[in-house]
């Protein structure tokens, strides 16, 4: 059980570099385009057709492996509620899972929006402003995952995890607040590849996994070891 535990929780550093990697490929770092010019967008997804399609394919599978680092911070968390249900638990895994498709489906329709290269420009436009918002407008899931790890280990009377990853962990949370005001801005800091939209909100959830992933191979240490099992 521990050293799949300890597999598990590298699963989260290996999703923000198979993702990056992947927003790499498909252009969208080191700089992403933003909603003002519908031409580049269009000329964007038309222009690079291939070369979109690999890097969102690429992006969704990094984002669907953090799935198990995700489930070993809720198994964590059920260790932290040792008596009564195990509310925070279930709380996060399934709000996790919901981040995990919030994340998913917009890289799929990030390709689709490369799928046909005589597609009209103004539904390129479309999808592309679907992904986007959707991506980064839907953060409601996220908050409440970073609440219920934050509260958890606040109230964890064994400290599986350092307090400090708490207070992290509720930073994340507020980080994803200016996110919606993606939808009133197609240019400044609020567009959806501005400052306090993109880069806050993408650096602090890829900052989110590797400290949870970290901090799970420290609650990891308290597990029984594998020959340990195997004597029993």
């Amino acid at each position: 059980m521990k050293k799949l535990a300890d597999y598990a929780a590298l699963s989260g550093p290996l999703a923000v570099v198979v993702t990056l990697v992947g927003w790499l490929i498909a252009g969208f770092l080191p700089l992403p385009i933003g909603p003002g010019d519908e031409q580049e967008v269009a000329r964007f997804f038309l222009d690079n057709a291939t070369r979109v399609k690999v890097g969102f394919l690429i992006g969704s599978i990094g984002v669907v492996l953090m799935i198990p680092q995700l489930a070993l911070i809720s198994l964590h968390l059920r260790r932290m509620e040792p008596s009564g249900m195990p509310l925070l638990a279930v709380i996060q895994i399934i709000s996790a899972t919901v981040t995990v498709v919030v994340n998913m489906f917009p890289h799929l329709i990030f390709a689709l929006a490369a799928f046909r290269s005589d597609r009209d420009p103004g539904d390129v436009v479309l999808l592309c402003d679907l992904a986007w918002l959707l991506l980064f407008c839907g953060i409601t899931p996220f908050i409440v995952q970073n609440l219920a790890v934050g509260i958890a280990i606040l109230r964890d009377p064994a400290a599986l995890m350092p307090r400090w990853v708490a207070f992290l962990s509720f930073f994340v949370a507020f980080s994803f607040l200016p996110d919606p005001l993606a939808y009133f801005f197609k240019t400044g800091p609020f567009a959806w590849n501005g400052i306090f939209v993109f880069w806050l909100a993408l650096t602090s959830y890829c900052v989110f996994l590797l400290v949870m992933s970290w901090a799970c191979r420290q609650a990891n240490k308290s597990l029984p070891s594998d020959t340990t099992l195997q004597g029993a």
